[in-house]
């Protein structure tokens, strides 16, 4: 009596234990499996081959990898490629580094500033100072302020390197703090705290070689009615 196959078919294709239950009849597990590597494929090269005929050439290269016979109907669209650079933003003419500029938008909005430099993003790089009308450390887009005729001599005043881009990003709070809701705030850094010192004493000796500077830029700049910004000289 031949044996009967532990595993039937129910239907054409359909068996009665699936791959794994049979697996664990037979004890697969208790068994080595053993597999022999294939041999390695040679990589498949063009074959040259002699053709009869003196007007056909006596060889002909076959390509191991033949064109395909069958191309889209329709071309496929392929991406442009982007020669763009991005330039650095160039700064106004009517503003260099010592111009007395009035800000437009933000916290600090009707504050008039000195202008230290421009950073390698385009943003101005402005201060109040400090001490004077409360203005800090800060980037400010030139699109958002208005240059003045009032300019200050830099020439004496050093503006530190380390005043860059990277100087003023902040830490991104992760999603557990955002979840977590309100925490106590960090207290100001130290080391900015000084930085900010060091840049007023070095203004404020300029600021006072200058009669009523000081008194001009606490002053908050707003407009009355009647008054129209484009019919001023600042």
């Amino acid at each position: 009596m031949p044996h009967a196959p532990r595993n039937s078919f129910i239907a054409p294709g359909v068996t009665r234990f699936s791959r794994s239950a049979a697996y664990a009849k037979k004890a697969q597990y208790k068994r080595k499996q053993t597999t022999v590597a294939a041999a390695p494929k040679a990589a498949a090269t063009d074959k040259t081959v002699e053709v009869k005929g003196g007007k056909n050439g006596s060889k002909r290269t076959i390509p191991a990898q033949k064109a395909s016979r069958f191309y889209a109907a329709e071309d496929v669209p392929q991406p442009k490629v982007g020669r763009k650079t991005a330039k650095k933003t160039a700064l106004r003419s009517t503003i260099t580094p010592g111009t007395v500029v009035i800000l437009l938008a933000g916290r600090y909005r009707g504050k008039r500033v000195v202008v230290l430099k421009q950073l390698d993003s385009g943003l101005l790089l402005v201060t109040g100072p400090f001490k004077v009308n409360g203005v800090p450390l800060r980037r400010v887009n030139q699109a958002y302020v208005i240059a003045t005729s009032t300019k200050l001599d830099l020439s004496s005043v050093k503006i530190d390197e380390k005043f860059n881009d990277a100087y003023f990003k902040k830490s991104a709070k992760t999603d557990k703090a955002f979840l977590e809701g309100e925490t106590k705030k960090a207290a100001f850094p130290a080391s900015k705290a000084a930085d900010q010192k060091a840049v007023d004493k070095a203004l404020l000796e300029v600021i006072a070689k200058t009669s009523f500077l000081r008194q001009y830029l606490v002053a908050t700049f707003s407009l009355s009615k009647g008054q129209f910004p484009h019919n001023m000289k600042f």
